[in-house]
């Protein structure tokens, strides 16, 4: 594992002491801003300084649990607000402080130094039940949470000088290679990411045994590997940033399943495009159609899975031929499925509270790779296009239900159509008691009018970041790219083209 060279800038230096605002900042998503850090400021646990999973809308009552994700978007806010002047500097050198100690005492795996998904915020103790069910925690550790984390952690190193040697400490401890399949894709020459490990034997499901980077260590890792173009691709990101995974890793994820007779059949579709080769992996650069746009899909067609890895990764900067070209119509068509297909008058379909109950996936069915799809609404009203030689096409579906819409997909949506975002969740204000305190409220039943009347972190800290990135001119994407990271991971990225329209 190569140790990353720790360059405090003097950008770094000039951003901590909080610049002022750009003179033709918008008020509203500053105003936005401001509700939304408060959420976030709720949901810290007094006695630890740790965030919560999420916190009711009258910001009073805190989940019991937290994880690697949360922590790590707690953090770029805390960094957000204080380049906001949401709160002063030392206020958020104070609160990045006490999360690194309370990271440096918490249990994690060893020696990937990987942090394991539940964690009590007020104790920092494993969480071995979850408090409202009760249903056993099976110890395990993500690649997608730990990225979250580690991203968090490389900003930190840059942006809060104070801590710039503790975050950097903590995120050179975390091994990436935990997770690294080198035989993943022996038709490409390259690997993939496992979704995580568990410590411990399973007593059931699906699981591959095995010592990982050939340290002596065993560890029980998932049977899938990422092989989409999802927000997973965000431990990739981290692990050749950090000199830990090869460069070409980054080709493993299939852009579409190819087009190769029936073998993958069960796509949502059958691609267009042809073989090309980058750093010797060879890649099938295939893209979807859906209503005369051509994209790259994602796993289930969903907003945070096409653009939360741009919150942090300047990809449309960094990979202007590829994500620069696909963000703009991934967030086009979603916005067509919303007011023209769908015709639910709103837009923003991803992963989100269920304003009935529970946590559901969301998203826009033909945006995805996956057969089945995430769907817009809680009817599970599905599109089936069909596949040429395999699978039949079904009719189009005459009605959709009660549309699942989320406001921050707006906000992810804001660098690529910026005025519809900022009209969408206008609208949403306006027609639905969507929200409160501590800005919009998680999800809106845009048909029924339920709202779910809660903030979560990890989709607070979505819109957190998406409105710092806009109002600062990117500095989230300044504090990720320092201590090496641009010139590691941009000359990858910007190899590739995609024949996207």
């Amino acid at each position: 594992m190569r140790k990353t060279v720790l360059l405090v800038t003097s950008l770094a230096l000039s951003v901590a002491a909080a610049p002022a605002l750009p003179a033709n900042a918008d008020s509203t998503l500053h105003r936005y801003a401001k509700d939304t850090w408060r959420s976030m400021a709720a949901m810290v646990e007094p006695a630890t300084g740790m965030p919560a999973d999420k916190v009711t809308g009258d910001l009073r009552t805190r989940a019991k649990v937290t994880s690697p994700t949360n922590i790590g978007t707690y953090l770029w806010s805390t960094l957000v607000a204080r380049d906001l002047r949401l709160i002063s500097g030392r206020d958020a050198t104070d609160r990045v402080g006490r999360v690194l100690r309370a990271l440096e005492r918490m249990e994690r795996d060893t020696p990937t130094g990987q942090y394991y998904n539940w964690y009590d915020p007020a104790t920092l103790q494993l969480v071995h039940t979850f408090p409202d069910s009760g249903d056993p925690v099976r110890l395990f550790a993500s690649s997608v949470d730990n990225g979250w984390l580690a991203t968090a952690l490389m900003m930190v190193r840059n942006a809060v000088p104070a801590h710039a040697r503790a975050a950097d400490r903590l995120v050179t401890s975390m091994d990436f290679t935990s997770y690294y399949d080198p035989a993943a894709r022996p038709d490409a020459g390259t690997g993939l990411l496992r979704g995580g490990f568990w410590p411990e034997r399973p007593p059931d499901g699906c699981f591959v045994e095995s010592d990982y980077a050939g340290t002596g260590t065993t560890v029980y890792s998932t049977c899938h590997h990422y092989g989409a173009p999802a927000e997973t691709r965000i431990g990739q990101y981290v692990g050749i940033a950090l000199g830990q995974l090869p460069r070409e890793s980054y080709f493993g994820p299939y852009r579409t399943f190819p087009d190769n007779a029936c073998d993958f059949g069960w796509q949502e579709q059958k691609p267009v495009g042809s073989w090309k080769q980058y750093l010797g992996v060879n890649v099938w650069e295939g893209t979807y159609e859906y209503r005369g746009m051509r994209y790259v899909p994602n796993w289930g067609g969903s907003m945070f899975e096409a653009l939360m890895p741009d919150l942090v990764v300047p990809e449309a900067k960094w990979a202007p031929r590829s994500w620069g070209r696909n963000h703009p119509v991934f967030v086009r068509a979603q916005i067509e499925h919303g007011l023209k297909e769908a015709r639910y008058g709103y837009w923003g379909f991803s992963p989100s509270n269920d304003p009935h109950g529970g946590y559901r996936v969301y998203g826009v069915d033909q945006l995805g790779m996956d057969e089945p799809g995430y769907t817009s609404d809680r009817e599970e009203t599905r599109t089936d296009p069909g596949y040429e030689g395999c699978r039949p096409a079904q009719p189009a579906p005459e009605t959709f239900g009660d549309g699942i819409v989320t406001p921050h997909a707006s906000f992810l949506a804001l660098p690529y159509a910026k005025a519809a975002a900022l009209d969408n969740l206008a609208r949403l204000r306006r027609d639905f008691d969507a929200y409160g305190p501590g800005g919009f409220y998680d999800a809106i039943a845009v048909r029924s009018g339920v709202v779910s009347k809660w903030y979560l972190a990890l989709d607070q800290g979505m819109a957190m970041a998406a409105l710092g990135n806009l109002l600062t001119g990117g500095n989230l994407h300044r504090y990720f790219a320092g201590s090496g990271v641009e010139a590691t991971l941009r000359p990858v990225m910007q190899l590739e083209e995609w024949d996207v329209r």
